[in-house]
């Protein structure tokens, strides 16, 4: 089968591979949509997890069901999934809270097993999701929204609790609009994008949020405006700066992914003094399934942020761009390409 294999640290290619043999409790999924995350180039470098080299990278997919190993009756062939990537022990401390993002030992489908960048992916039965009707493209973004989805709850945005009366996301790339859009959908009535390119503020406009300038007055003039202030960006500086724009008894999100040895200095007092919540948040943690009805109920808007479906082939130069045309979201491998 064709696949994109990372050989080892900074070495990506396509590769010809064998087909993966079932084994039980598994299932083997044709691929249809994988989405590009920044985590993949991460991974490609060894700037992320273990780097389990060789390695078919690709934690954001969706596909249909080929074959089962013989103990499986969950589900059968012909079945539309998408697919949970994270792989936890079960039984370490943080497992046995339920944090099992945060699992001691966490492994992962694309990261330290092989994933999503291939015509077949052998997963793990208790990891596949049915999808209904959702288009193959608009599921490969189950993975992505559940990880937003997991930072809101850590923030204390979820059902049961009070929505944010207004909000505001750093950063206008396909993650951070999937958490303002998500802040949307939860019942945020008023959400605002801030970004340095106005193309990508264009879009943003676009989709129904309030476009923001970094660094402009208009945007310090909303200083303590918001109840709700998360970054996308995973800029340090950017970190610091959200307390000055979290309203008095607000929430700040850090989401965006900084630099392991990246530095912030905020004024402790200022956090007691004003009541500021301060949150994290790491991965998604087994809520696909929300993921999937909110995409489900969703009224298109969130499927427009794919802006590139390519063949295996194409998506490989995407590997090496730290940064690429404001225009590109959301870069899809489509079977259907």
């Amino acid at each position: 089968m064709k696949a994109i294999r990372f050989a080892a640290a900074g070495v990506a290619g396509m590769a010809d591979l064998e087909m993966p043999s079932i084994k039980a409790g598994h299932a083997l999924v044709r691929v249809r949509a994988a989405g590009l995350c920044h985590t993949d180039i991460e991974v490609l470098h060894g700037r992320y997890g273990v780097g389990a080299f060789p390695l078919v990278p690709g934690h954001e997919y969706a596909g249909t069901v080929e074959a089962v190993a013989d103990d499986v009756a969950t589900v059968k062939p012909g079945d539309r999934v998408a697919i949970d990537p994270n792989i936890p022990c079960g039984h370490c401390p943080a497992c046995r809270k339920g944090l099992t993002n945060l699992c001691a030992s966490l492994k992962a489908y694309g990261v330290t097993e092989n994933g999503g960048f291939a015509e077949f992916s052998l997963v793990a039965v208790d990891h596949l999701h049915g999808i209904g009707d959702l288009a193959f493209d608009t599921a490969a973004l189950a993975e992505p929204l559940a990880c937003v989805l997991n930072g809101l709850g850590a923030a204390g945005v979820e059902a049961g609790m009070t929505v944010p009366g207004n909000a505001l996301v750093f950063g206008a790339g396909p993650i951070g609009l999937l958490m303002a859009l998500s802040l949307k959908a939860k019942g945020v009535g008023s959400v605002a994008v801030a970004d340095i390119s106005e193309q990508r503020l264009v879009f943003a406009e676009a989709l129904g949020l309030e476009p923001l300038v970094s660094g402009s007055r208009g945007l310090a003039a909303r200083a303590r405006g918001f109840d709700f202030v998360a970054d996308a960006t995973g800029v340090a500086k950017v970190v610091e700066g959200m307390i000055g724009f979290t309203a008095d008894g607000g929430t700040a999100l850090v989401f965006g992914v900084c630099a392991p040895d990246a530095r912030i200095s905020v004024a402790p007092f200022e956090i007691f003094r004003r009541q500021i919540r301060l949150a994290g948040s790491h991965s998604l943690n087994r809520n696909i399934p929300q993921a999937l009805d909110i995409l489900k109920r969703d009224d298109g808007t969130m499927a427009r942020l794919v802006s590139h479906q390519l063949p295996l082939s194409e998506l490989l130069p995407f590997f090496g761009k730290s940064s690429g045309d404001p225009a590109t979201m959301k870069v899809q491998f489509s079977a259907e390409s």
